[in-house]
């Protein structure tokens, strides 16, 4: 199996970013995904997420189980199988937290690319744990970033999670919710199923991406803000079935259907950037995401040993 280092050893955040943003430019298209199955166990769920592209097929089976980081285990875990698209013979194994870890963030850089004011002096990030760390680590490879907020439930863990950002040469401070009324960039990566901050607050030139929900009862952003800004999502019929920040606005009827904005049009350039308002990126997570890192994981070790599966 491809193991997490080899994962991140093959394939760096610019390269995921490059090759998310190339497949969207190139005739991918969100929109034929197929869906995602969530499933309830006891403990948790179970996601099973398939896809198909011209050279690969492949599909992740991931558990998110909530419980696990009280006993030391992690929260989501899993693995990706990559087959041939021709012969769909078993090409490759990989880890599938891994590839999640690393799909998340490129996602969220590659809107933020198009998205984001061309400056960055303040990204506010709201979580402190792996996606969290992934989204500064992404964010840095297509914004120079002056300065990061962390605002986390748990003040130690926000307080070593800003440690980290020092000692990684980005300057850091602990904040708190009203931070977001001076950033630029605000990255919402959390558990939190109701809104972390008041939306009225965020300013006009200001990209927000929320990733910790995938719940229709679920979200990270009020309504207020959802309302006076562009909404950005992977593919809108995906939005309006899992993305709880989407469809509560809907319900409440502050946006419409109509509003939401696919990402391979802002990647095209058939739909602009707004200018006038803030931007959201709202992202649920879908499977034609992992097979694009899986597939340049894959392509990357080719020659120097793959981790073919057994």
């Amino acid at each position: 199996m491809v193991t997490a280092a080899e994962i991140f050893e093959r394939v760096d955040f610019l390269t995921a970013v490059r090759a998310v943003q190339n497949a969207l430019s190139t005739g991918l298209d969100p929109a034929q995904d197929f869906a995602r199955q969530v499933l309830a166990v006891a403990n948790g769920q179970l996601l099973i997420m398939p896809a198909e592209a011209s050279d690969f097929v492949g599909i992740k089976v991931a558990s998110v189980a909530p419980g696990n980081p009280a006993v030391g285990q992690d929260r989501i875990q899993g693995v990706y199988l990559l087959l041939d698209a021709l012969n769909l013979t078993p090409m490759a194994l990989l880890d599938g937290a891994a590839i999640t870890t690393l799909r998340t963030p490129a996602v969220s850089a590659a809107a933020a690319d198009y998205l984001a004011p061309a400056r960055v002096e303040h990204l506010l990030v709201f979580g402190s744990g792996p996606q969290a760390w992934g989204h500064i680590e992404a964010m840095r490879v297509i914004r120079s970033i002056g300065r990061v907020t962390i605002v986390a439930r748990d003040q130690n863990r926000a307080e070593l999670f800003a440690a980290r950002a020092i000692a990684s040469g980005l300057p850091a401070r602990v904040g708190t919710a009203g931070d977001v009324a001076t950033a630029q960039l605000i990255v919402c990566a959390t558990t939190a199923r109701t809104p972390l901050f008041d939306g009225a607050r965020v300013p006009t030139d200001c990209c927000i991406v929320a990733v910790g929900s995938h719940e229709a009862d679920a979200r990270e952003l009020d309504s207020a803000l959802v309302a006076r800004s562009q909404v950005v999502v992977e593919d809108p019929a995906t939005a309006r079935r899992e993305a709880g920040d989407v469809i509560i606005a809907l319900a409440e009827g502050v946006i419409a259907s109509g509003d939401l904005v696919p990402l391979r049009a802002i990647v095209t350039g058939t739909v602009a950037a707004a200018t006038d308002r803030p931007r959201i990126f709202k992202s649920t997570g879908m499977s034609w995401e992992d097979l694009v890192i899986a597939t340049a994981v894959y392509r990357a070790g080719v020659g120097v040993g793959v981790g073919g599966a057994a």
